[in-house]
């Protein structure tokens, strides 16, 4: 009941802890109603400065005004009213409510103006510094555009005062006030004490975050926008306040080339769609709208559905138009009241922008896909690297072209190939005789198709295709081509899951499995031939082989290096395609030794290693230097599969050498990258980088679009991570993400972010990782996921928020993790874990009720799955928060938990792994130790911080850095509460000397500090 001051007094200030929002600003409104009966002035001053406050931080600014000039009249009529806070603030909220009225069209210019008159004449009434008053001149300045330079330069030059903005809001105007001149490079240099966090405040960094976000890709530097959009963005969603700022992320997200997630902001900010309270603000967060809207419908999704107004359903083509349609009523109404066009002019140079990069800058965030529509086909890529092969006009010279590129090896070859298939089923290619028989076009057709189609996974129908290419292969009397594909064919049937990204035989790329992506011996099941099918078949293709060479012996040189086998050399192509068939034969080893790993059977280790060491032989007699480094490929991989790290390099530098000796860099791809994951596993990071980027590049410089990026990005990332390079692997290990999120691996992106999320924590960019979990955990993503996965990025995420002490939103995902796990048989201690954790996240958000029932649910889920110094610490914890919060009145309660942590230890018995008696109960004296001194009980205090001392002691080297905080905490007890300093300081002096010796120097540094400082106290 608000029936007296009091009551109204008591419920501003609860209000005032609620966050701001529509039910603060009501019941805010509501207060200042019930105030004003009783006739006591000073009741509505605090009602009035509540009730702007609302308004103010939740977009309101309509209202704040007619606030304002009912606090203004009690200003005039009863300044006793006011306590000192209150006065000033009266003069301190002159500034919103002149950047309140510019944001209402309907407002003529003239009042805005005779405000800050009004203004202008009160602080120097009341002898006040005129600078904020220059400030907000300038402001009104730069909205309309009019006399901008003089209003700075009236304003940057007067000095500070006490009632100027903070310094965080003041740099960001400066800085943005560079921003408009063009001037990126200097604006960032203006921002970084704001951008760093080195100055903040309630409205600092995230309007700077928002707004740095396009100079910082203007100028290059992608990881600090990439880390501004991630932590900026989660400090002014679904803000009403700050629909600007959203406006601009939206915005960035369209020129980053990141449309999805733009897509997704726009769904988590569906309602600011009717925060109509503030015009300005929300023309700024329509216009940002408009510029990713637009983007879409020129990408072609003009119907993809996209989140709108409630009670509509929107495409992007309808959204765009009622929004272009607001938003330049909005920028007439404007430009009307101020007589200038500068309002539409800064719109419509938002809206030509075009995006900023050629790709999207990966984020780290789950988002949805949004792909340009191209007129390109299922087989044919929408863009060419530069460098890419040529494909002719004419239909003739293309095919000779692919046929070309094949024989060679040159991954481009596959383009070149789906645009002949193209031409021929759209009838603007047709088969010519000068291309030989039909069939061998045919043939050429479908052992492509058979490419396509293992690399998307199809097997039986790839395997049907390269059978089709056999039979017509073999009707043209070209025996080896028949059998080569036949082998191949087999090769495919052994390999139980799709293992690599290219022909294993080497038809297009001639190279080694993509051991790279580690995928080898994960199973399908499709029905194919058993392995002693394959291994009868397989011995019966070799047979073949050497009748096909005793018949007609191989005559002529191979091919020298950096040449080729044209369709007419029929001595070479023969070598090939022999060679081709012991490849695949190594290949069907190779894969059977796979599946038997870690422990294979002697006689599949020894069918592989023969086939390998034939192929090596052969290639090596006839001198096709890219089949020995395939040879040396298989060994390796199979060297680094079982642990022999040392001879797999050994292989892998010799392949390389193979390969350039060969003259057909683009077949050093692959043992470049395995040669990289090799070096990782041999503590080698930084040339492993190396080679990584090398391969990615070649990848990238020779169209080699079947080569695995995705898991290589990944492995860039892990060496980055190694060589301390966090940007570097950051960058890399979101690229990797969103590149698995492209090929639909869903769950090998949400594993990376998790990777992701480790490193930006590590980096000290907790708030980032926070923002990488939360696209994990979010429903939309969740639902698609491995449960156990998405458990593991909520554990990491509910951690992460409580490092940033969002510890209410941790204690919510801690929550919800409890639910999930609480069917999970099988994952007994991870319930201890998790509502023990829950305990002391909700303890920490002052949320005692819910603490304590978390508290006891972890005490009977230790009864079942034991894990002592979890509970232990969680008691030591809940003691701690105690005394934080409750004082004095809690030290029973305080001293109850350790108590209960005392009886956990002496049930544990002796031998328990990963329990160290010596630690876990010194800990519990430690944390008695300063209850008790906190509660003023010195002695008692003391003896239980000496007590851990002894424990830590018994600890020998692990104790010392335990030893030496204890020993801390007993001097501050002995000195600051006991006053006996000369003990106080002979135990400092043992102590630093002793953490010296164990080489501790922080430390020591801190125990000779406190040393020194008693030494001055005692003099």
């Amino acid at each position: 009941m608000l029936d007296t001051p009091e009551a109204v007094v008591e419920a501003l200030r609860e209000n005032n802890e609620r966050p701001h929002g529509l039910q603060r600003t009501i019941t805010a409104e509501e207060l200042v109603e019930a105030a004003e009966p009783f006739e006591k002035p000073d009741v509505v001053v605090t009602a009035l400065l509540e009730l702007m406050s609302a308004y103010e931080f939740t977009g309101e600014h309509r209202k704040s005004p007619v606030a304002f000039a009912r606090l203004l009249k009690l200003w005039d009529s009863a300044p006793e009213a006011f306590s000192p806070w209150e006065a000033h603030q009266v003069f301190w909220r002159f500034k919103w409510v002149t950047t309140s009225l510019v944001q209402v069209p309907e407002v003529p210019l003239a009042t805005v103006h005779g405000w800050i008159d009004q203004m202008r004449t009160r602080y120097r009434e009341a002898e006040h510094g005129m600078q904020p008053v220059a400030a907000m001149r300038y402001h009104v300045a730069r909205h309309t555009g009019t006399g901008l330079l003089d209003a700075y330069d009236l304003w940057a030059t007067r000095p500070r005062t006490d009632l100027s903005d903070c310094e965080a809001c003041e740099t960001r105007h400066f800085a943005m006030h560079q921003v408009l001149a063009g001037d990126d490079a200097g604006a960032l240099d203006t921002w970084r004490p704001v951008l760093t966090e080195d100055t903040a405040c309630t409205e600092e960094p995230q309007m700077s975050q928002a707004r740095a976000l396009l100079p910082l890709l203007r100028t290059g530097r992608f990881d600090e926008a990439r880390s501004h959009h991630l932590t900026g963005y989660r400090q002014v969603r679904g803000n009403p306040g700050m629909q600007q700022e959203v406006g601009l992320h939206l915005e960035f997200c369209a020129l980053s080339r990141n449309e999805g997630r733009g897509l997704e902001i726009l769904a988590e900010n569906r309602p600011l769609f009717e925060a109509t309270g503030a015009p300005l603000a929300h023309l700024d967060f329509l216009t940002g709208v408009e510029v990713l809207l637009a983007r879409l419908v020129a990408d072609g999704h003009l119907d993809t559905a996209v989140a709108g107004p409630p009670g509509q359903n929107w495409t992007a083509g309808t959204l765009l138009t009622h929004i272009r349609s607001e938003a330049d009523r909005l920028s007439r109404a404007f430009d009307t009241r101020n007589g200038t066009t500068a309002v539409s002019h800064r719109r419509q140079l938002r809206l030509e922008q075009v995006p900023l990069l050629e790709e999207p800058l990966p984020l780290g965030l789950r988002a949805a896909v949004v792909r340009p529509v191209t007129a390109g086909t299922a087989t044919a890529p929408a863009s060419v690297p530069a460098s890419a092969l040529e494909a002719p006009e004419d239909f003739v010279a293309l095919v000779h072209e692919a046929r070309r590129t094949t024989a060679m090896g040159h991954p481009g070859s596959a383009r070149l190939w789906a645009l002949a298939g193209e031409r021929l089923a759209d009838g603007t290619g047709a088969h010519d005789d000068r291309l030989g028989p039909e069939g061998l076009l045919r043939a050429e057709l479908a052992e492509q198709r058979a490419y396509r189609l293992n690399r998307e996974d199809l097997d039986a129908e790839s395997i049907t295709e390269l059978e089709r290419a056999a039979a017509l292969f073999a009707e043209l009397g070209m025996d080896w081509h028949a059998l080569s594909a036949r082998t191949r064919a087999l090769a495919w049937a052994a390999t139980p899951a799709k293992d690599t990204d290219e022909d294993p035989a080497g038809g297009s790329s001639a190279a080694a499995p993509d051991t790279a992506t580690e995928a080898a011996a994960t199973g399908h099941g499709t029905g194919r031939p058993d392995a002693a099918a394959v291994r009868a078949g397989i011995d019966d293709a070799v047979r073949q082989a050497e009748r096909l060479r005793t018949e007609a012996p191989f005559t002529g040189a191979s091919p020298a290096a950096g040449e080729t086998a044209s369709p007419g050399d029929v001595g070479e192509q023969r070598v090939l395609e022999y060679l081709t068939v012991l490849y695949s034969c190594v290949f069907a080893a190779y894969q059977e030794l796979v599946r038997q790993l870690p422990e294979p059977s002697d006689s599949a280790v020894a069918r592989f290693e023969e086939a390998a060491g034939t192929l090596r032989a052969e290639a090596e007699r006839l001198t096709v230097h890219h089949q020995i480094a395939n040879a040396r490929q298989f060994v390796a991989d199979i060297a680094a599969r079982r642990g022999d790290g040392a001879r797999a390099e050994t292989e892998l530098r010799a392949a390389l050498k193979d390969v350039e000796a060969s003259g057909q860099p683009w077949r050093g791809i692959r043992p470049l990258a395995l040669l990289g994951q090799v070096l990782l596993t041999l503590d080698q990071p930084a040339e492993a980088t190396e080679l990584l980027h090398r391969a990615v590049v070649e990848a990238v410089r020779y169209d080699d679009t079947h080569f695995a990026l995705a898991p290589t990005y990944a492995m860039l990332g892990h060496a980055a991570s190694h060589v301390g390079d966090t940007g570097g692997a950051v960058r890399h290990l979101s690229e990797a993400a969103a590149r698995f999120d492209r090929e639909g691996e869903q769950d090998e992106a949400a594993g990376l972010r998790l990777q992701l999320a480790d490193v930006l924590a590590r980096g000290g960019q907790q708030a980032d990782a926070v923002a990488v979990l939360e696209s994990i955990v979010s429903e939309a993503a969740a639902s698609s996921l491995d449960e156990r996965l998405v458990a593991q990025a909520r554990l990491t995420l509910a951690r992460g928020l409580r490092e940033l002490e969002e510890f209410l939103p941790a204690s919510e995902e801690f929550l919800r993790l409890a639910a999930v796990i609480a069917t999970w048989e099988d994952e007994p201690r991870l319930q201890t874990l998790v509502a023990a954790e829950t305990a002391t996240t909700l303890a920490m958000a002052d949320r005692w009720e819910a603490a304590g029932t978390a508290y006891e649910r972890a005490v009977a889920a230790h009864a079942v799955a034991p894990n002592p110094s979890l509970l232990m610490h969680m008691m030591c914890e809940f003691a701690r928060l105690t005394m934080l919060f409750k004082g004095p009145d809690g030290l029973d309660a305080a001293l109850e938990h350790l108590v209960r942590a005392d009886g956990i230890a002496a049930a544990v018995p002796d031998g328990t792994e990963d329990f160290a008696p010596w630690y876990e109960r010194g800990a519990v004296h430690y944390r008695r130790a300063r209850v008790l001194a906190e509660a003023e009980s010195f002695p008692e205090a003391l003896a239980e911080a000496e007590a851990a001392v002894a424990l830590y002691e018994l600890g020998g080297e692990h104790g010392e850095v335990p030893r030496a905080e204890a020993l801390r905490i007993a001097a501050l007890i002995e000195g600051n509460g006991l006053e006996r300093f000369p003990e106080a300081i002979a135990r400092l002096t043992e102590a630093a000397a002793r953490a010296r010796a164990a080489d501790l120097a922080e430390a020591a540094r801190i125990l000779d500090a406190l040393r020194q400082e008693y030494q001055r106290r005692q003099g």
